[in-house]
This record gives structure tokens, sequence and C-alpha cells, in this order.
């Protein structure tokens, strides 16, 4: 058996957390936003490290997709592969992965701006990808004919083994007690962004508390309330 797992979130979302648990399993291998130096390089977005990080990934759409649907490294029978909506401007998408199981990561989005304007600057909703969240958990409903699996990220920090526990059996793996812990810094899959990005995990060795809302200002809240329905209607379908 082989399973190949797509977890499709926006940023600052406990992403790399969650990549983290799956990667203490010893039966999974796991994979970093692998379409993150395609996106920088068709968009010229400024992000921090962009031509670094152009220089160090494969930026060909059509192969990095390839990959993904190639042999699981290390012959291992699982692999957890950690996807960035927003990042999904060229021509590839999610229809280009019909073995993978898609499951799909939200957060507050009052939380996630909050987040996000400590380590890059905001300019519009876009840049969260909600909208192509809610695009996507569409698609793949319609074609498996039931809601696609929906995680919650503040509600996961609530009881991470419950959590858990629901995701495994949601897309059909033995849950297993390795999830909650990991070794704390940095990990071998780690995307070289991974310095200015993922100091709180590297500094982590399990999942947090749940976070606070904070206050945010006008412009910054409104971003956050234009993803609100998204969020919504994304939070309805929270296995």
């Amino acid at each position: 058996m082989s399973l190949r797992i797509a977890m499709w979130s926006g940023p600052r979302n406990i992403s790399t957390a969650m990549m983290r648990s799956f990667s203490s399993r010893a039966d999974t291998a796991v994979t970093d936003e692998p379409f993150y130096g395609a996106y920088l390089k068709l968009t010229g977005e400024p992000h921090a490290m962009a031509d670094d990080i152009i220089a160090d990934m494969d930026c060909d759409w059509e192969s990095v997709s390839a990959a993904m649907r190639g042999a699981i490294p290390g012959g291992k029978p699982v692999w957890y592969q950690k996807h960035m909506s927003h990042h999904m401007e060229g021509p590839v998408g999610i229809d280009d992965f019909p073995d993978h199981v898609h499951v799909f990561l939200v957060r507050d989005p009052d939380l996630m701006v909050a987040s996000y304007r400590q380590k890059n600057e905001l300019n519009n909703a876009d840049q969260l990808g909600f909208a192509r969240l809610v695009e996507y958990h569409g698609r793949i409903s319609d074609r498996l004919g039931r809601a696609a699996p929906v995680v919650d990220s503040n509600r996961l920090l609530v009881d991470p083994e419950k959590g858990l526990r629901a995701l495994c059996a949601a897309i059909g793996i033995e849950w297993d007690p390795a999830m909650l812990n990991w070794p704390q810094g940095p990990h071998p899959s780690d995307g070289i962004w991974a310095t200015h990005w993922y100091n709180a995990v590297w500094n982590s060795s399990s999942f947090g508390s749940p976070t606070k809302p904070t206050q945010l200002g006008a412009r910054e809240q409104a971003i956050a309330d234009q993803c609100r329905a998204h969020y919504e209607t994304l939070c309805r379908h929270c296995i």
C-alpha cells in the first residue's frame, strides 16, 4: 500500500508543526512546499530569501508535479506533502493529483493575519489563500461525492491527540502516538526558507496551546474580514 497525502493550507497555519507531526511517523516521508520556488519565479513576489529559494528548488511546474506523483522518498508507504494554496499560480492545480488524499488545514483569519504580519508584508487577502482553498475543497468534494476532510488549527490545538486520531481515521492510516512529539531544531526536509519562517517550530517539541486573537490594525482587519466567509465555509466540514 502507498498513500500520498496533500495537505493544503495557507501560511501561518501550524502547517509546519503538522508536517513535523507526520515526520515523526516511521512509515512517512514528508515534503515541504514543493511549489514555492516555481511560485516565486513566476510571480516575482518579494518574499524573504526569494532568490535563494528559486536557485535551490526545481521551479518547473510540470517537473515538480511529476515528482509529487512519483516514487515515495525512502521507499516509505506514506508521503505527506505540505502544499500552500496561494502558491498554485501556474499551470498545475489540484486536479493534477487525482490519486492523492487531499486534506484542508484552516485557521481563523484574524490569527493568520496577526502571525503573517510578523514575517512578511501583507497587502491583500490572496496572500492567505482562502479563496483557492474553498475552490479546491469544492472540486475534491465533488469528485469524492462527500465533503473532503478539513482540520481547524485551533480546534486541533485544544486536544492534539483527539484531532490527529480523527485525521488519521479520515485518511485511512493507523493512529501513531509518535505524532504528538518531535525533536527540537531543524529537520532534513525543511526548505531553506526555514531560517526565516520556522523559528517557533524549531523551538518546539510538540503542538502548542490554542492561539488567542490580538488587536489588528484597520487595514489588516479588513483583509481578515475578507477571508471570514471562506473560512466559515470550510469549517462546516471540519472533522
